[in-house]
């Protein structure tokens, strides 16, 4: 929320603030397209739920989507009524390049996976400027080699990867640069610049491609929108689309290339053997340049899809490149749009994007450390997507009426009420091309860095009453929505809050209100849901955790029983700190909120107190011979156990510190007293934890589910490089497991888990995460987040050895420092200028046309840091950028004009005070 008295410091700036003060729609234009909608479960007709096998990639080419659309390097305007996007054919492959293309579950030994490689080079939060790269081989597309080559190996082997075919070999391959420029909101310069790598000349089709999302056929009976050829200026080719909500805009080619249309309709002749309706449909481009069939696109040069036909010879080592407007000026106003001012824009753009990013790094930042923060960023904005699905239309198609009071077992049939039609922010756009509730929420920590506003508005859509089921659960994902992701989105609206206080100095208390009202009815939710005998103890199923434990935990027991998850009981006592803080926050406007505190910080004991319990008969979580929280499993006849094995799902106990000030109380003396009535009543609930009435580090108060004694014992394993602490951040389970695989019996079925710190070797779930011994980035800055709390409370006198063994002694500031250059260390170019992230690949490591473009992927190898899982998830692990930026988050300076306040950053000394309670946690 900019104050009306602040100029912002950049030109990207001032156009955020004409978006949130003037409503002026910079956002209107976006790289919105999905980068897969095939094989999704919105595009799901089938009878047995098989998304990936009804619409496979072999059908995209062909059959029109019904909920969104995808593309290369695309973009669209925010309703998606029109998109546009790069098509690509280098004379050799079997179809058109129009999507990515990647592996289906069923063809992927380790799960589905994208293989191309394509890089987010630059974003910015209005789009004003855009840049992205994709690898295009010169050779046929090795489409076949890569289906049987991975759908051969086993789970005990690596992915076969596009860079392990050969196909880059010499260098025979096309550098594509995609660039976009606006010189108003609706007026887009497209600048598109293609390399040859290669020894050799080399003829690659460029085919620009403008389409309409094909809406028509939900709003029979509407007037369908047009794309007709119109006659340009000399050396052009123009594009007229007309659309009955979006109006008229026009694609002017430079170059007067040849235009080709087509409609986006299906090929049903081709998939299903039926007559098509119109002679012109989905594939007719891609027929026309590919099969050479000139029947295939219409000679009237009108329909609903339509590209530009470049073709362009390009000697070794050099480059071509062709330049293209999509505006609302028709041909006709004879403005010279190819003219001096097109380049002028586009450097002047660039430059703009310069001085943005330079204004959020920190001036100690390293350039190499500020390509991958930058990098990260810009992939953050990217995936961005148009998310649209109407679930009770979509259900009704299915054969689940709701409103009839008649339904068959169909996906998300509980979800009828929801109607998702917005811009969101995907983990990423072809492996994850849907929203998840808690990844959401670690997006909305690193866009809060570069437009905290859209970092709101994510955190308030999942709340909205199209989202958020009437019962108050929050949706998790698009497979499921009924399952159950942690409740983080409480600290993620706190963080952004605590963000945009420092930045501008004004705090948005009306936001807080907002998620706070809708979060009450969330924890209602899982209160009444997850805690299945009323004992402050919680279940939840897998919780984002996916293949973590010794069964599958959203599965039923195989011999009945259930299972107290250490995870779900520390996420709850997370919840409510982080709700007590909420309230406590805005009780200092409105004294009411002091009354719904004390409900989160009872609560709190409660769980705590429930988590820790120990004595005679009491079987808790708390195992005090290891010094560990795991699983404790209930069987039938009365009996429980721990699951004994060290995942991360013991250290959640840890990230459940959160510290307040006493300043912060000042509005709610009510909940003081009561605060203190309520610890003495019930003394037993604080006698494992620390007493959140004992004062701390300048009279600050800790609430955490584990006291000192318990936390130097859960520290030592933590931070064991032969257990949990790896050269590049915590692992997701103990390395000991390596050695010592985790055995359970149960009824004569053994059920095993051991250390494997790369790709899964296990069906659950898939097979397409593994949280058996990589490192995941929302864990470990969950974790720092911890670690900095426990050192405001307990301040420099507080020492552990880290590494365990090591004789190195360091206070919990350091520590988070230590765990945080690790993870830095995954991306950053070392003594030996290699990044770990890119593991043993040669050419990424080297060559100077790869080793600068950074891959963000899902999670990274226990041992050796190499990049796994999905390479484009920007989403949680684009976190690495706050973690550049570092821990002295922004803070306003009046240093320009006393109108005017720029963004400036301290990095803390090496042994600094204990951070201030404002400092967002």
């Amino acid at each position: 929320m900019l104050p009306d008295d602040v100029t912002p410091a950049t030109e990207e700036g001032e156009r955020l603030r004409q978006v949130y003060r003037e409503g002026v729609p910079w956002r209107r234009w976006g790289p919105y397209l999905s980068e897969r909608q095939w094989g999704t479960v919105r595009e799901d007709y089938s009878d047995d739920g098989n998304a990936w096998a009804y619409f496979p990639h072999d059908h995209a080419r062909s059959r029109a989507y019904l909920w969104g659309e995808d593309g290369i390097a695309g973009i669209s305007d925010d309703s998606q009524y029109l998109c546009f996007a790069l098509a690509l054919w280098n004379g050799a492959d079997p179809i058109l390049k129009e999507r990515l293309f990647g592996l289906t579950n069923a063809e992927g030994n380790h799960g589905e996976d994208v293989k191309e490689y394509y890089y987010y080079l630059d974003n910015t939060p209005t789009h004003a400027y855009m840049k992205y790269l994709y690898k295009y081989p010169q050779a046929a597309f090795p489409y076949k080699d890569l289906i049987e080559t991975n759908r051969s190996r086993t789970r005990d082997e690596p992915e076969y990867e596009l860079i392990d075919t050969g196909i880059f070999d010499d260098d025979r391959y096309f550098d594509v640069f995609i660039e976009y420029a606006k010189a108003s909101t609706d007026d887009i310069l497209i600048r598109i610049t293609v390399h040859n790598r290669g020894p050799e000349e080399a003829i690659l089709h460029l085919l620009p491609t403008l389409w309409f999302r094909n809406t028509w056929w939900i709003e029979r009976g509407t007037r369908k929108p047009i794309l007709a050829q119109v006659e340009g200026p000399p050396g052009t080719s123009v594009i007229h689309a007309a659309h009955p909500a979006l109006g008229d805009r026009y694609l002017h080619c430079e170059g007067a290339p040849e235009l080709l249309f087509t409609e986006n309709e299906t090929n049903t002749e081709r998939l299903f053997g039926r007559p098509n309706t119109s002679p012109f449909v989905k594939d007719g481009i891609n027929n026309y340049v590919v099969e050479g069939r000139t029947d295939a696109v219409n000679p009237g040069r009108t329909g609903t899809k339509s590209s530009a036909y470049y073709t362009m010879t390009i000697p070794p080592g050099e480059s071509r490149a062709i330049r293209l407007r999509l505006n609302e000026t028709p041909p006709a106003s004879g403005e010279d749009l190819f003219g001096e001012r097109f380049e002028e824009i586009f450097c002047t753009r660039a430059k703009e994007a310069d001085a943005f990013y330079d204004n959020i790094t920190p001036p100690s930042v390293s350039p190499d450390a500020a390509n991958v923060m930058r990098q990260a960023l810009a992939g953050m904005l990217w995936t961005k997507q148009y998310y649209f699905y109407d679930l009770d239309r979509w259900l009704r198609q299915h054969g689940s009426n709701m409103a009839q009071g008649s339904q068959r077992a169909i996906r998300n049939s509980q979800w009828f009420h929801m109607y998702n039609a917005d811009i969101i922010s995907m983990p990423d756009k072809w492996e994850y091309p849907w929203y998840a509730a808690w990844d959401l929420a670690f997006h909305a920590v690193a866009l809060a860095m570069v437009d905290p506003e859209f970092a709101k508005e994510q955190l308030e859509l999942m709340l909205r009453e199209r989202y958020l089921h009437p019962n108050g659960q929050i949706p998790a994902y698009e497979w499921n929505f009924g399952d159950v992701n942690p409740p983080v989105h409480a600290w993620a609206a706190l963080f952004v809050y605590r963000v945009e206080e420092e930045v501008f100095g004004v705090s948005d208390v009306r936001f807080l209100e907002k998620v706070f009202q809708k979060l009450l009815m969330n924890f209602t939710w899982w209160v009444n849901r997850k805690d299945r005998y009323g004992q402050n103890v919680f279940e939840g199923g897998f919780l984002g955790l996916d293949n973590i434990g010794v069964f599958d935990r959203s599965a039923t027991i195989p011999s009945g029983g259930y299972l107290e998850q250490s995870d779900g009981t520390a996420w709850m006592a997370f919840y409510c700190q982080n709700m007590l803080e909420i309230a406590i926050t805005l009780a200092s406007h409105d004294p009411v909120y002091a009354e719904l505190a004390i409900k989160f910080y009872e609560h709190f004991l409660w769980i705590a107190s429930a988590m820790n319990r120990m004595g005679e008969n009491q079987e808790g979580m708390w195992d005090e011979w290891d010094g560990f929280f795991y699983d404790l499993l209930h069987l039938p006849d009365g009996s429980a156990t721990r699951l004994r094995v060290r995942t991360i799902v013991g250290l959640l106990a840890l990230c459940s510190s959160t510290v307040l000030s006493l300043e912060l109380f000042k509005g709610a003396s009510v909940f003081l007293e009561r605060a203190r009535w309520f610890t003495q009543k019930h003394p037993l609930l604080t006698a494992n934890i620390t007493s959140p009435g004992r004062p701390g580090f300048r009279g600050r108060r800790l609430f955490s589910l584990v006291n000192e004694e318990r936390l130097r014992r859960i520290l030592a394993r933590m931070l064991d490089e032969k257990e949990f602490l790896s050269d590049y951040g915590i692992r997701s389970i103990s390395r000991v497991h390596a050695e010592e695989p985790y055995t359970f019996v149960l009824d004569g079925q053994e059920f095993r888990v051991e250390y494997e710190p790369a790709e899964s070797n296990t069906e659950m779930f898939g097979g397409n995460s593994n949280w058996r011994g990589p490192i995941w980035f929302p864990m470990n800055i969950l974790i720092i987040r911890s670690l900095l709390n426990l050192y405001a409370f307990y301040g420099n006198s507080f020492t552990i050895e880290c590494p365990t063994g090591s004789g190195r002694w360091m206070n919990l500031y350091e520590v988070s420092e230590e765990i945080k250059n690790r993870l830095e260390r995954i991306f950053l170019r070392g003594e030996d200028g290699r990044r770990p992230v890119f593991g043993q690949v040669a050419k990424f490591q080297e060559d100077p046309h790869w080793r600068d473009y950074i891959l963000f992927y899902e999670y990274f190898h226990g041992d050796n840091g190499a990049g796994l899982g999905a390479s484009h998830q920007t989403g949680w692990t684009g976190l690495i950028a706050r973690l550049i930026q570092g821990y002295a988050y922004l803070r306003p300076e009046q240093i320009l004009t006393p109108a005017a306040r720029q963004l400036t950053y301290r990095r803390r000394a090496a042994s600094p005070p204990p951070p201030v309670a404002s400092v967002p946690r």
